[in-house]
């Protein structure tokens, strides 16, 4: 019973660090299709383990100060995670407290029952923003591939730019919806647990859950091409509408058909040859006819543990409520509209895309020169960045709008200087269709200019921990390329630009 209680205390004291972070996560699966199934992760976790109960009561409960060390390194991700507005971090540190606290609560031989449930949770977790659509890119430029391979077998005439089969009559764009991630993370989720339940050799383990992967590429594949297909016979309805998410369905349930079937295929492989029901049963486990029935006794790590979480929770409450230093600046309200010989235009995002981007300042206005030329300036600008709010990276936002990233590369910008020193900027060719742009991007924050998303985070941690400083923007500009345009015209006009506007961006973005 006390230790029962020591164990409430602990979860009752991380539940305070941990709020802000479980409901962002949430947020998440609600408003992303590809993690709806993460509702039922920690269900299947608690039924694994419930099914391991008597094994457990079996090799007994101990404790393992090792845990202690899992709860402080989870503890730390939160709360670098918390000060960096990193949120997969903090969100990952749950599941690594999680496993902590088992192994400090259940010693070692325990642990190892439970280990591979609690692993499950890591699946729960969404991806960072610009991972998952790099994910995406590929995957949906892959499955446009196999898709339009399965078009060309019926002998219809297609042809590929990207992500966009066009079949003459109509174009099919393969978007962010289609690219597969829907069927790959649960699927990689069952398959895991299939892998866990099926008994069988370890190769055989691994082989159900890598077979995840190509299985979901294959098959969504599949399911595009044969829309494809009919869409060239039955007209553009047959892409749209419940057909279009029955035929999900449909090509969701053959791919876990095919894992079933590879299962049954692998468990008639090797010496021990079984059927399914032998390989994949599930056992429900009989109570031992004579318990040994022992209550174990709180020990060191156990209340080492309530310490920690304190702490954890002391870290987490400092990084959710520590008051930042906000530089004074000029609003960008009065940023000059005539820069050189381009003039330019203010323009408003709409109010679904502030709310989202919660920044405290922006710039976007279309400048223009006299042969032409225009140039789009956006600049978000953000006060405090610790607030769940922070400059977000183009190369997560740009695929959201269906362009696709021809090109990225880090470059300097010849003649250039910010701060200093010589302005470097990340450079991206984007393409949706036949129209193409030019974007130059780049983080300009508390006297630094970054380009690498993850050295963002890094200095925003340092920096609030030891300026109390989080302020800083984005900066991006970009150029139409027309078609039949040299690439290298555009390259040449958005320097000139960047090299005029680019200064003046001084009292507008503190150092």
């Amino acid at each position: 019973m006390q230790l029962t209680l020591v164990l409430v205390a602990v979860i009752a004291i991380l539940g305070m660090a941990y709020v802000s972070t479980f409901e962002d996560m949430v947020h998440r699966w609600n408003t992303k299709e590809e993690y709806g199934y993460a509702y039922l992760i920690p269900v299947i976790t608690a039924f694994l383990i419930w099914q391991r109960r008597f094994d457990i009561q079996k090799v007994g409960i101990s404790s393992s100060y090792a845990g202690l060390v899992l709860v402080i390194f989870g503890g730390g991700l939160l709360f670098l995670g918390l000060m960096a507005t990193t949120h997969t971090l903090a969100q990952y540190s749950i599941v690594i407290v999680i496993m902590g606290l088992a192994l400090s609560f259940l010693g070692w031989r325990a642990f190892k029952l439970v280990f591979a449930p609690l692993f499950l949770l890591f699946f729960m977790v969404p991806l960072p923003p610009f991972i998952f659509n790099n994910l995406s890119g590929k995957l949906q430029l892959i499955s446009s591939e196999i898709g339009v391979a399965v078009i060309r077998m019926f002998d219809i005439s297609v042809y590929l730019e990207g992500n966009v089969i066009d079949l003459g009559s109509y174009k099919l764009q393969v978007v962010e919806a289609c690219s597969g991630l829907r069927y790959l993370f649960p699927l990689a989720s069952l398959s895991f647990v299939a892998a866990y339940i099926y008994k069988g050799a370890f190769w055989k383990k691994a082989i159900i859950f890598l077979s995840s992967a190509p299985i979901t590429v294959l098959m969504n594949s599949f399911r595009i091409g044969v829309i494809g297909v009919l869409v060239e016979y039955g007209g553009p309805g047959q892409a749209e509408g419940f057909l279009h998410d029955f035929e999900g369905w449909v090509i969701f349930m053959a791919c876990i058909a095919i894992l079933v079937l590879e299962m049954a295929v692998l468990a008639k492989i090797g010496r021990n040859k079984m059927t399914l029901g032998e390989a994949f049963g599930i056992d429900i486990p009989e109570p031992p006819e004579n318990p040994d029935r022992h209550y174990v006794k709180p020990a060191g790590p156990h209340y080492l543990s309530v310490a920690l979480a304190g702490v954890v929770t002391a870290g987490a409450l400092y990084a959710q409520n520590a008051e930042n230093i906000i530089p004074e600046r000029r609003l960008f309200v009065g940023f000059p509209m005539e820069v050189g010989e381009w003039e330019g235009r203010e323009d408003k995002l709409e109010s679904i895309y502030l709310r989202s981007l919660k920044l405290d300042d922006y710039l976007m206005a279309d400048y223009r020169n006299e042969t032409g030329r225009q140039v789009n300036f956006y600049v978000a600008y953000y006060g405090d960045q610790t607030a769940g709010a922070a400059a977000h990276s183009p190369r997560a936002c740009i695929p959201g709008g269906g362009w696709q990233i021809k090109d990225h590369q880090v470059v300097p910008v010849e003649s250039v200087e910010v701060l200093g020193q010589p302005l470097e900027v990340n450079r991206m060719i984007i393409a949706k269709g036949d129209f193409r742009q030019l974007v130059y991007y780049w983080f300009q924050q508390r006297g630094r200019v970054i380009t690498n998303e993850y050295w963002v985070k890094w200095w925003l941690f340092q920096d609030a921990l030891t300026r109390h400083r989080t302020d800083g923007a984005l900066v991006r500009l970009t150029i139409p390329i027309q078609p039949g345009q040299d690439l290298a015209d555009a390259e040449k006009a958005l320097r000139e630009f960047a090299g005029l506007v680019v200064p003046k961006l001084g009292p507008y973005v503190p150092e």
